[in-house]
């Protein structure tokens, strides 16, 4: 059934890419995996798939142990309290939920200096909800300004989960908002992922220049 699943969310995206005018491949698929068990990550691993999104440090890290012989690029994408930034600094390749400087500061000074540097995306609060985590598109010059200096991680983009909205041109908005302020930055390193969309807003992520989209249940079924 993943192998199955995979497939119908791959052929989507290349749907959706064309239905842009997008390179075929421009997309990432992030298959998230938070609570599903390792057999059903190596499942989709032998099926083709190499990106997995976890949202639970020892979950995860447990997961990393068991399936260590698969050549798998582990990316962060859950709410980061700053006591587990050293195991994150330690066992990803992505983070994709750096919502403060501090939170930044940390995974900098944390990330063994042996290991290539973390790669980062700012997670960007675009429809400014009280009741989620991230930085105000207002902020996010200075942020940018101030991750690009730091050893250890390379600032790669932006993360986004705006307001869940039904009607596509809704959906739009929030992501047309926030690629604008990305290219209206003018820094001297250019930021190239865009970290938005799920199995609900996938045609309107990807319409609004989404590199990396993150799918769950439709992969791996109800979760575990």
């Amino acid at each position: 059934m993943i192998k199955a699943n995979l497939n119908r969310v791959r052929q989507q995206i290349l749907r959706l890419e064309q239905a842009a005018q997008r390179q075929p491949g421009s997309v990432v698929l992030l298959a998230v995996s938070k609570t599903q068990s390792a057999s059903a990550i190596a499942e989709a691993y032998q099926a083709g798939q190499r990106h997995f999104g976890e949202n639970y440090v020892q979950e995860a890290i447990a997961k990393q142990r068991e399936l260590a012989a698969f050549a798998i690029t582990w990316h962060f994408i859950g709410p980061i309290q700053s006591n587990k930034t050293r195991l994150i600094a330690e066992n990803f390749s992505w983070v994709h939920s750096v919502d403060s400087l501090k939170i930044a500061h940390r995974l900098s000074a944390q990330r063994p200096r042996h290991l290539p540097p973390l790669q980062v995306c700012l997670q960007v609060n675009v429809s400014e909800e009280a009741s989620k985590s991230g930085i105000l598109l207002d902020a996010l010059r200075h942020h940018c300004e101030q991750l690009l200096g730091l050893p250890g991680i390379v600032l790669r983009g932006v993360m986004a989960i705006p307001v869940p909205a039904t009607d596509l041109a809704k959906q739009r908005e929030p992501y047309q908002k926030l690629h604008a302020a990305v290219a209206g930055l003018r820094l001297h390193k250019p930021l190239d992922t865009f970290s938005y969309g799920m199995s609900g807003d996938l045609e309107a992520a990807i319409l609004e220049g989404a590199t990396t989209v993150r799918v769950g249940t439709a992969l791996f079924g109800p979760r575990g």
